[in-house]
């Protein structure tokens, strides 16, 4: 989740077709779809002058706002796509339109989540290649990380679940990535007061350095995080001290104005990505040409 990113997916919003439809979705206020077009618009600017080639999709019905945070519906791997499986009912249909786009860009499929198993991307946090830690909650469960690990296992990827807190309810997402993002193979910035004791214990087995982000920048979003490189990331302008505690453990970091594609809508940079190809060489394919 941290070598130079290559190719990313994102989906621009696509205007509401109903006025009340910011409620269902549990949005804090209206749509405002002109500040989101523009915010989007800019957010993707960053990308690429970052030298990330942006691979822009389509969101084909108005009822899938939550389509623009594209990392949860799949999860890439070296081996293909795995298709999820939302514990959101309203983003169901999202996983159609990723299978659809995985089809377009020729992504091959390496397996689905089946009902009675959930599973969102937002909950899946690699730690290496062969190490990959899912989140136990509202969104993610037993069963659909039983599934993933059926699928992975043939690839001698270990998944390894932790149960997530109950915060405010199944009503607001909290994903892992809510919690967590990696910075590099040794650094982490992470919000410790609701991150499972045993991940902390993991993850300082294998001698990551956590970066606390404060109380005050939790609801803002600080702990997601987006690696464009081994510490150089992107986050939410908002973040002022984790900003500042990010540069002085020696990262480069970006930042963007995200008030109605990010904080209305409960989602940061991650979501708002899909990482296509992560890799040391530009340029660089899987073996039968897609992008991992």
């Amino acid at each position: 989740m941290v070598l130079p990113l290559r190719r990313v997916l994102v989906f621009p919003p696509v205007p509401p077709d109903d006025a009340a439809l910011w409620q269902a979705f549990g949005y804090f206020r209206p749509i405002d779809h002109a500040r989101a077009v523009a915010e989007h618009a800019a957010f993707r600017q960053i990308l690429a002058k970052a030298g990330v080639e942006v691979v822009v999709g389509e969101i084909d019905d108005p009822a899938l706002q939550d389509a623009i945070f594209p990392f949860d519906p799949v999860l890439i791997t070296d081996y293909g796509a795995v298709l999820c499986r939302m514990g959101k009912s309203l983003r169901a249909r999202e996983v159609e339109l990723a299978e659809q786009t995985m089809t377009d860009l020729g992504i091959p499929i390496a397996g689905r989540i089946r009902e009675p198993g959930t599973l969102e991307g937002g909950d899946c946090l690699w730690l290496d290649e062969h190490t990959l830690v899912v989140g136990r909650g509202y969104r993610t469960n037993s069963e659909g990380i039983r599934q993933l690990d059926e699928i992975l296992a043939p690839f001698g990827v270990t998944v390894t679940a932790f149960d997530l807190p109950h915060w405010h309810g199944p009503a607001e997402c909290l994903h892992l990535l809510s919690l967590i993002s990696l910075l590099d193979d040794d650094l982490a910035v992470v919000y410790l007061p609701l991150l499972a004791a045993e991940l902390v214990r993991l993850l300082r087995r294998r001698g990551i350095k956590l970066i606390p982000v404060p109380d005050e920048e939790f609801p803002t979003q600080g702990p997601n995080v987006l690696a464009l490189a081994p510490r150089r990331c992107l986050l939410l302008e908002e973040n002022r001290e984790t900003i500042r505690r990010l540069e002085a453990a020696g990262c480069e970091v970006l930042t963007y104005s995200g008030q109605e594609i990010s904080h209305n809508r409960s989602g940061g940079p991650t979501c708002l990505t899909r990482p296509l190809l992560r890799s040391e060489v530009a340029g660089d394919r899987g073996e039968d040409g897609w992008s991992t």
